[in-house]
């Protein structure tokens, strides 16, 4: 194989890339090496796909040939390579369920034109990879490290997208949103429990902005009292209240030029909600006991834990400050809907706890076992709480395993459901059931609607009178 890559760029100073004639050559491989492949034309529309991608798509591959690529796999960016000429070497795509790991490479013709792209899939389950990520985070803390000791000495941030951690579609669908969000300069609403990393993300959507190398301030408004928040915010002119000998910047010209970020915003009173309303409107705020008006720019990121939409129905938050922050909403899901990423999550906690404090710990599929049927009302911060506590108690085995876990998760009393469990029993029923439940109530909920009349009932069901009269058949 090498001897044919060296062939076809020493014969052909042209070539920018692979040929037809080399793919044709790396198709074999491709198919007894990775879990799928296609092939492309310039016009992004599929010449060849093998047998296994078809199944794993769940499509006939005749079926296929010709058709544009995202006709058959939406969130392909086989179009993109194909545009650009560049390679995504490394990719994770989603597929209806499935996040799959592919590589996508353009080939083109003698004059260095794409003719084409193919893509290979290198895994169709990102178990395997669980070990090469955490050998990654383990490489990657001497960074980190330098990263949080530099974070300590300035107004900057800790966190980039890389830290929220996750791989399952919600949590892909939250790092596609903060991409989004960190190339637009708006004001971005995060939406969540406690616990779940709306502060990592908001420190990430700095980081990857272009106001990264300006400051990133964050307050807590629930934990100011409300009547210093005026002051935390805007700032104090000298003499405005006894004690108040000299000037003193709010955190809003500590953000200039950067980015502001109101951890529970829905905490915030009303008269300050108004005050803060004006200074996103106006650009310009007033500190106390001054009659200047001082210039600012910050992007304004805000995060709550609560319900805003009914706090403005009982007007407790102002609907016009709410459009104003909520110019992008990114919704940050709790853990217990995020189950799937537990193993990966588990990881790379233990791994910042061991950068900490220097104690190894490994946990076992037993335990991630467990750890999968808690709901985790606390989230991610009571992962990390957990994991923790477990390595405190394990000694020094280094081994964190069910045993461990069963001491520190709340445990139910005798013969009841465990407090904050999932009941796997009640999760899953057989799908023929459940098919069968909901046809019957869509067929008695139409015969009800129409008085009975089996026609009309058929008709709005959108079946033939015949089929209906088999279903009732079966139902009786």
């Amino acid at each position: 194989m090498s001897q044919l890559f060296d062939n076809h760029f020493s014969n052909n100073p042209y070539a920018k890339g692979l040929t037809p004639e080399l793919i044709q050559a790396l198709i074999a491989m491709f198919e007894r090496a990775s879990a799928g492949a296609l092939a492309v034309d310039r016009d992004a529309r599929i010449t060849w796909i093998n047998e296994s991608y078809a199944r794993l798509l769940g499509v006939s591959q005749s079926d296929v040939i010709g058709q544009p690529v995202r006709n058959i796999i939406p969130l392909t960016r086989m179009p993109e390579v194909v545009a650009s000429g560049d390679p995504l070497l490394l990719d994770i795509m989603e597929h209806r369920d499935q996040q799959l790991v592919v590589t996508r490479l353009p080939f083109f013709d003698e004059e260095g034109l794409v003719q084409g792209a193919i893509a290979c899939v290198l895994y169709d389950d990102l178990q395997p990879l669980t070990p090469l990520v955490a050998k990654f985070r383990r490489l990657h803390q001497d960074l980190l490290a330098a990263r949080k000791a530099l974070a300590r000495k300035a107004r900057s941030t800790r966190y980039s997208l890389s830290d929220f951690i996750g791989a399952s579609p919600a949590a892909l669908e939250v790092k596609r949103k903060a991409r989004l969000a960190a190339g637009r300069d708006m004001p971005v609403l995060l939406l969540g429990e406690t616990g779940t990393g709306k502060e990592v993300l908001a420190q990430a959507i700095h980081s990857a902005s272009g106001r990264a190398d300006r400051p990133f301030v964050g307050v807590n408004v629930a934990a100011i009292p409300e009547n210093l928040l005026e002051a935390e915010f805007f700032g104090v002119a000298s003499g405005a209240f006894t004690g108040a000998d000299r000037h003193r910047d709010g955190r809003f010209q500590l953000a200039h030029g950067g980015t502001l970020f109101l951890d529970e915003v829905g905490d915030m009173p009303l008269p300050l909600q108004a005050k803060l309303l004006r200074v996103l409107q106006e650009g310009e705020v007033e500190p106390l006991g001054s009659n200047q008006v001082r210039q600012v720019d910050v992007r304004v990121m805000a995060a709550t834990s609560r319900d805003l939409a009914t706090m403005m129905a009982d007007g407790s938050f102002r609907s016009d400050l709410y459009y104003r922050l909520n110019v992008m909403e990114i919704r940050v899901p709790s853990l217990r809907e995020r189950h799937q990423d537990l193993g990966i999550l588990c990881e790379a906690l233990l791994a910042d706890l061991r950068q900490n404090d220097g104690r190894a710990a490994e946990i076992t599929e037993n335990a991630l076992h467990l750890l999968g049927h808690y709901a985790w009302p606390g989230n991610i911060r009571e992962l990390r709480n957990a994991l923790e506590r477990a390595i405190t108690l394990s000694e020094d085995s280094g081994v964190l395993d069910t045993g461990v876990f069963r001491q520190i998760l709340p445990q139910p009393a005798a013969g009841s459901e465990p407090a904050g469990y999932r009941s796997a029993s009640a999760e899953v029923r057989p799908l023929s059931l459940v098919v069968a439940e909901a046809e019957r109530a869509a067929i008695e909920s139409a015969l009800q609607t129409t008085g009975g009349n089996r026609s009309e009932a058929a008709r709005r069901l959108g079946i033939s009178r015949s089929v209906l009269y088999e279903k009732l058949a079966r139902m009786s």
